[in-house]
């Protein structure tokens, strides 16, 4: 049996061994956590450790954590619970002039584009801003383009294609100076929410630093289970649910919670280690670098600012993007599966589509560099040895395909 290097581990990570014994442990409270009775109750103090747990990762307090099925499901309930809790308390709205705004990037993942894309058709306005070559929002853009009737501004933390990493701080100050002016001018304030799904398990996740009021993330992320997410919802800040049919979860996320995936979760943020960024970021250099003498016709995506020390602190430390010409993704990671390598090409939740990805278009890279997409997305597994045998089949790959297909 051959040996698999993965490196798709922003589509989604192995579960961890301590979160799989915290899993089994959990699959034996059967009782039903809105029951009257002593297994209700003992299945009701399980989730609600698990919460406290998340809440103090997050500096947040236990009753801002809403548990979903995933950060997908977080995100919607993020957006649309804004705009459907505008709308129950002011169902005219969407009749007057002045309708109201939403701001958002072209780069986004899609369960962020296509839930603002849905509320466009609804009637609402929608600003998406551009990015540089490297993927980063203009702050100077961001400024422009809000309004009184700014509802809510969503951008994420880290792109999940690219590496990189906006300055979430930043424009959180810069959205708390536009709420405090919108509050003397007796206005409803901006909310601003971010997907931080793939950003939980390398950088800093207290919603206090980052002065945001919608967070989301998930459990496939950070070596936990899949099928559970987050949305942290700070105290203040009104949503409304988008399930119904029950009162779980502060009324926002109907359905029994399920035990299991959300104290594999709890325990999953236990397991993170700044030590391992800071290993995946030397390694992630080094691909990088090695990358470019092997293959001087790639191009790398996303931040490869080497004035900073060659640290490339504004990628994300276990990502690597690369385009080629003249050949496709989908031919690429075949190849790269037959040497045994996991790698990946853009979102998971995309990846079936024959369509360019979205964020290479947006970032301006050459149209033939588009079809030919690879990310490499490194993990706790991940070792240098496992990255120089990729370093050692990649350029044969691409020799013997353009020999193939008669492109050299």
């Amino acid at each position: 049996m051959k040996k698999v290097i993965y490196l798709d581990n922003a589509a989604a990570t192995p579960t961890d061994k301590n979160v799989a014994v915290e899993m089994a442990q959990a699959a034996k409270l059967y009782g039903n956590p809105s029951s009257y009775n002593d297994c209700g109750r003992e299945a009701r103090e399980y989730i609600e450790l698990a919460r406290l747990k998340v809440a103090r990762f997050l500096g947040a307090h236990s009753d801002e954590i809403i548990f979903t099925a995933s950060g997908t499901e977080a995100n919607n309930l993020a957006i649309q619970g804004v705009a459907m809790n505008l709308l129950r308390h002011c169902a005219t709205v969407l009749q007057t002039k002045l309708k109201p705004h939403i701001i958002t990037t072209q780069i986004e993942h899609p369960s962020v584009l296509r839930s603002v894309e849905q509320l466009e058709k609804e009637g609402f306005d929608v600003s998406y801003l551009s990015v540089n070559k490297e993927g980063f929002v203009n702050l100077n853009e961001l400024k422009n383009s809000l309004r009184s009737t700014t509802i809510l501004v969503s951008v994420m933390y880290v792109n999940n294609e690219i590496g990189t990493i906006q300055p979430i701080a930043k424009i959180g100050r810069l959205l708390s100076d536009f709420h405090n002016r919108k509050l003397q001018a007796r206005e409803k304030f901006t909310i601003f929410h971010v997907d931080a799904c793939q950003a939980t398990e390398y950088l800093d996740m207290n919603v206090n630093h980052l002065g945001v009021d919608l967070l989301t993330f998930n459990g496939s992320k950070i070596y936990g289970p899949r099928g559970v997410g987050v949305l942290c919802v700070r105290r203040g800040v009104k949503i409304s649910p988008i399930l119904l049919g029950g009162e779980q979860e502060r009324g926002l996320r109907a359905g029994t919670e399920n035990l299991p995936v959300i104290g594999g979760l709890a325990a999953a943020l236990d397991q993170i280690s700044k030590d391992e960024a800071k290993r995946l970021t030397v390694l992630r250099d080094y691909f990088i670098e090695k990358i470019s003498v092997l293959l001087p016709d790639a191009k790398i995506n996303g931040p490869v600012d080497k004035r900073l020390a060659k640290s490339f602190i504004h990628r994300l430390p276990n990502n690597v993007n690369i385009s080629v010409s003249e050949l496709t993704s989908e031919v690429l990671l075949l190849e790269l599966d037959k040497y045994g390598i996991c790698a990946g090409s853009g979102s998971a939740c995309t990846s079936h589509l024959v369509e360019p990805s979205h964020v290479l278009k947006a970032i301006g890279l050459d149209k033939k560099y588009l079809d030919g997409a690879l990310r490499f997305s490194m993990g706790r597994q991940t070792t240098k040895k496992d990255m120089d045998y990729v370093l050692e089949v990649l350029p044969k790959i691409l020799k013997d395909l353009k020999k193939r297909y008669g492109k050299i």
